[in-house]
């Protein structure tokens, strides 16, 4: 219900603004506030989830999050100009951290209620998260167009508001030491960083073609205003559909395994479930390098030499959603794993930590908004000087960077690692009989 709030806000409220006497770089900014309040703080929270309560926090959240979309429904009373404008801004930067809270504190809250199923659970939450967003913007115009500009502001916000019952009886209330660990620690980790540039990559992508992709299918297909939005179902349905897969895949077969258990398998002196597989972190690699051919595939860009079409763009779509879901499921329990290799303690605080540390990179990046800002406007940019094919295919290069740099971080991790004597916890005799395949 968030995201589904969270997609159709913008929509209607910038019409308003306009017709308010807002201008377009002032619409820009009301907007563009929302990313960087929420990554401040996704940060904030989660350094302090302890102290304030994962519950606490999240029912806090969404009540402050379901009052202000009922605010937005009121605010075209306010008359036109600077009193409309600074209560729009404010608004929405209150909607900002009320959002940023419930995120942060949710993602706590499960990992905590399930911690040896966290992909599954997150990847199956993220079928709700497509959902709100394929289902947010028609059900919100549908009630503009019906019952005028305030309902859907009201019966969606009133809907937030009646689930906080629910979760007072429902959610678990937990209880932790506040740790010793800081975001700043977390970060610096290496495979942290470039997990952190991943989910950059990824949600500056989605920005990326927020301004120039609809306009490339009008002027290029010459469909309807209305028909536009079903293209974006292609890439909303198949990461709904697709993230509860790689979830259960990241949680089956998460981490490194070592040479010689794997031949170990191989002789039948291990069963496959006694030598993990390594999936995860490769998810990682080929979801963002498989993002970066469906950008350079999406126009298509010229030096492909294949001609635009309506099926091969939803085609691109379709596995750009795909590929999405591969590159964004693992990053949670990467990090999660990564932290408690590197001495963080397990609990609520480290959970916080990690919580608060991927919803900000994901909303704004390290001290940018990333996805909110330079994607679009870089996308906009490059869509008026170059064209769509060849701004596409440059948007492409920020997965294909993030890809190449985590496929070869993993590269000399599992190098390193085989180069270090292995521990073996089986029988003396298993031991023996592996030895020769050690060598």
């Amino acid at each position: 219900m968030l995201f589904c709030l969270s997609n159709f806000v913008p929509i209607s409220v910038a019409s308003k603004a306009e017709n308010k006497g807002a201008s377009n770089t002032m619409i820009g900014v009301i907007f563009g506030c929302y990313a960087l309040f929420e990554f401040l703080a996704s940060l904030v929270f989660g350094k302090y989830l302890v102290h304030i309560g994962a519950k606490f926090m999240f029912i806090a959240g969404m009540f402050i999050s379901g009052g202000v979309t009922i605010i937005f429904g009121v605010m075209d009373q306010l008359p036109d100009g600077p009193i409309f404008i600074i209560m729009c801004f404010l608004v929405r930067v209150i909607d900002a951290i009320g959002f940023g809270a419930a995120i942060t504190a949710s993602s706590s809250i499960l990992t905590k209620a399930f911690p040896n199923n966290v992909a599954t659970v997150l990847g199956s939450l993220e079928v709700f998260t497509g959902l709100g967003l394929v289902v947010g913007p028609p059900l919100g115009g549908f009630l503009y167009q019906s019952f005028g500009y305030e309902m859907p502001f009201i019966s969606l916000g009133c809907v937030v508001l009646l689930m906080i019952p629910l979760n007072i009886c429902i959610l678990p209330s937990y209880e932790s030491d506040p740790g010793e660990h800081s975001f700043w620690k977390l970060v610096t980790l290496p495979k942290v960083g470039l997990i952190s540039f991943t989910l950059i990559s990824v949600s500056s992508c989605f920005g990326f073609l927020d301004p120039i992709l609809s306009l490339f299918v009008l002027s290029k297909f010459n469909l309807p205003a209305g028909y536009v939005g079903l293209v974006f179902l292609g890439l909303a349905l198949s990461y709904t559909i697709s993230s509860p897969l790689f979830g259960l895949l990241s949680d089956k077969m998460p981490t490194d395994s070592h040479m010689y258990q794997d031949a170990a398998v191989c002789v039948g002196l291990l069963t496959t479930s006694g030598a993990k597989m390594h999936l995860r972190k490769w998810l990682l690699v080929f979801g963002n390098l498989i993002t970066a051919v469906c950008f350079m595939l999406l126009g298509p860009a010229p030096i492909v030499h294949i001609k635009s079409q309506m099926w091969l763009l939803v085609l691109i779509l379709v596995v750009n959603g795909i590929a999405a879901g591969m590159s964004i499921i693992p990053t949670f329990p990467e990090v999660l794993s990564c932290a408690y290799e590197n001495g963080f303690e397990e609990g609520l605080s480290t959970l916080g930590l990690v919580s608060g540390l991927t919803s900000a990179m994901w909303s704004a990046g390290f001290l940018s908004t990333a996805s909110a800002f330079i994607g679009p406007m870089l996308g906009g940019f490059l869509y008026e000087k170059i064209g769509f094919e060849w701004a596409a295919a440059c948007g492409g290069l920020w997965p294909l960077t993030s890809g190449l740099a985590m496929g070869l971080f993993y590269l000399l991790e599992d190098s390193r690692r085989r180069s270090k004597p292995q521990s073996f916890d089986g029988t003396e005799e298993e031991e023996a009989a592996l030895l020769p395949l050690r060598v």
